[in-house]
């Protein structure tokens, strides 16, 4: 744990708070599209943190007024290093529209949920207001949105191909992934007037064209090409989505206009300490004092959960998690965790129930290759899909541990998991994979489900979840048995609450009429559901766009008629 003399400043916001805590410069400001709530879950809160924990002064714009006349951008004028931007938790055109493309009339990183508090593509409209107010100012892109469309890409809304992020925002550098490393080397290098080309995980616009081949970079094809033929769009997809899943990457290099995008390899997995570092971080755990109490719903969703893990290896071709937070796992240690319990117990508004204890997929805890050497020569895309693969450890002692230590601690009264689990972990058709995988489950039902158990079969049918990359719909079956056996066995009333979507490409009508008369789903709660929004740098909107399999190249169907998607998803509430 960071020791108490090392616990600092809350962000400032303004200039009369900057004022107040005597500064005479800032090193980093920080423009967000979310309100600041200072907890690890929130990429903005661990960036600045980090920033400071390595000696910057930072301070936070949390949801500038973009339409105004820009006093929000003004207030605290030049940083001495650099702005940092992100449009928040998520990508700013996924929050402001659904997957019909219709204007939702909320958001959960507000106060209140009040909407159009950011504009569409803020990370663009954020970048082009610095950009013009303060020409000379390094701008520093990350989060989610950045980090997604930091290549080509197949924008659903617009519905056609846009090029890198760096060209559109005009930014001077992209931290694509976790930040936390990243950010900091960034943060050394600019203010010791170093070259910041060979920086890990950063994606950058260079003006010249790379004309010789080196060892490690690897040249796609160009921005233009990809507009000319989608099998070429197919094929650059192909190779990035390879690179990321590497443990040792090659530096990419996708040529657009008369320059280049370059982008660095990522930083290697982090360790348990390095992971540790950033969630022990001195965070309040509490939205930022300017909101004086206001509801923020995304805040009173997760302010009761723990973070056990970064990273997934599931592989579904639909998520956007392995080409963020990457595929390897990157557990924290037990010590840590326990700790964040124990401080939240601490809190006296914390009525001693953590919500939940949970990650990306809530039970691959601590789960890594048995032989690392093999995982550093591996490229595939899931631990899971097609087969469990020979080489991982699925050993799910150090979870049934970690869930027993942290319901131990004095004042926990109840320790949920409300994030999803990967079945295809501890089952498949014919069973349970070991004695320990029943006795996980069964202490998962038991004790750790506040009366709702979430999985995602996405699918029923098998030619669908082939392209989604998901186990056949057999292996929920066999989970959902074991499921009401313990119910009925233990009286409890608890329900399982399966994740589906519709309109993935191979979806048709038909399937979902299909989907609608499976007798495993009859009594079963399907209020999980979703239309497919195809989000940039997935293999699913890869496939939207093309229209054609991602291994084979052999055309699928592609269901783009926004009404007949709408069709689709009704087939979920058929009675």
């Amino acid at each position: 744990m960071i020791e108490e003399e090392a616990k600092a400043y809350m962000f400032p916001t303004s200039k009369r708070e900057v004022d107040a805590l005597g500064w005479d410069y800032i090193d980093v400001i920080f423009f967000s599209g979310d309100a600041f709530i200072d907890h690890p879950s929130f990429g903005t809160a661990v960036i600045s943190r980090m920033l400071q924990y390595a000696g910057y002064r930072v301070a936070v714009v949390p949801q500038p007024n973009w339409r105004d006349d820009l006093r929000d951008f003004k207030k605290l004028g030049e940083p001495r290093l650099f702005f940092a931007v992100c449009s928040g938790v998520m990508d700013s055109m996924v929050n402001h529209y659904t997957a019909g493309k219709r204007r939702r009339h909320n958001d959960a990183y507000t106060p209140d949920g009040k909407a159009f508090q950011r504009p569409d593509y803020a990370d663009n409209v954020y970048c082009g207001i610095l950009r013009e107010l303060y020409p000379g100012v390094p701008i520093v892109l990350g989060g989610i949105e950045a980090s997604l469309r930091r290549v080509t890409h197949y924008d659903y809304w617009q519905d056609k191909l846009l090029p890198s992020i760096l060209v559109s925002s005009k930014a001077d550098y992209l931290v694509y992934g976790m930040g936390d490393r990243p950010i900091v080397a960034l943060a050394k290098a600019i203010e010791k007037g170093q070259r910041l080309y060979s920086i890990p995980q950063i994606a950058y616009y260079s003006p010249r064209r790379t004309t010789k081949i080196k060892k490690n970079v690897l040249i796609l094809n160009s921005y233009e090409e990809c507009l000319k033929d989608k099998v070429t769009f197919l094929n650059n997809f192909n190779i990035i989505e390879r690179e990321a899943n590497k443990m040792f990457p090659n530096k990419l290099i996708e040529p657009v206009g008369d320059g280049e995008i370059v982008i660095n390899p990522p930083y290697p997995p982090a360790t348990t300490e390095e992971i540790d570092l950033v969630h022990d971080l001195p965070y309040t755990k509490k939205p930022h004092p300017r909101y004086k109490g206001k509801f923020i719903p995304a805040y009173e969703m997760i302010k009761n959960s723990i973070n056990i893990h970064n990273g997934c290896f599931g592989g579904c071709n639909f998520c956007t998690i392995a080409a963020h937070q990457g595929r390897f796992i990157q557990s924290r240690s037990e010590k840590s965790i326990l700790n964040e319990v124990k401080n939240m117990v601490k809190d006296k508004s914390f009525n001693g129930v953590i919500t939940d204890i949970g990650a990306p997929s809530a039970n691959m805890y601590m789960m890594k290759g048995k032989d690392l050497n093999i995982c550093a020569k591996c490229i595939r895309k899931s631990c899971l899909y097609p087969k469990l693969c020979p080489n991982l450890n699925r050993d799910l002692k150090p979870l049934l541990k970690l869930y027993h230590d942290v319901s131990s601690v004095p004042g926990i009264k109840h320790a949920y998991v409300s994030s999803g689990v990967r079945y295809d972990l501890f089952l498949n058709e014919k069973g349970f994979l070991d004695e320990t995988s029943y006795k996980y489950f069964y202490e998962l039902v038991v004790h750790h489900t506040s009366g709702r158990l979430k999985v995602a079969p996405e699918h029923t049918e098998d030619h669908v979840l082939k392209l989604i990359f998901k186990p056949p719909f057999s292996y929920f079956e066999v989970m959902k048995k074991a499921f009401d056996k313990i119910n009925r066995q233990e009286n409890l009333h608890y329900q399982i609450i399966p994740y589906f979507i519709s309109s993935h490409p191979g979806c048709s009508k038909g399937d979902m009429l299909a989907l609608s008369e499976k007798k495993s789903l009859k009594g079963v709660n399907l209020d999980q559901v979703q239309d497919l929004t195809p989000t940039p740098m997935t293999a699913s909107s890869t496939m939207f766009y093309t229209g054609l399999d991602l291994i084979t190249k052999e055309h699928i169907f592609v269901e783009k008629n926004l009404n007949e998607k709408k069709k689709q998803k009704s087939y979920f509430f058929r009675k």
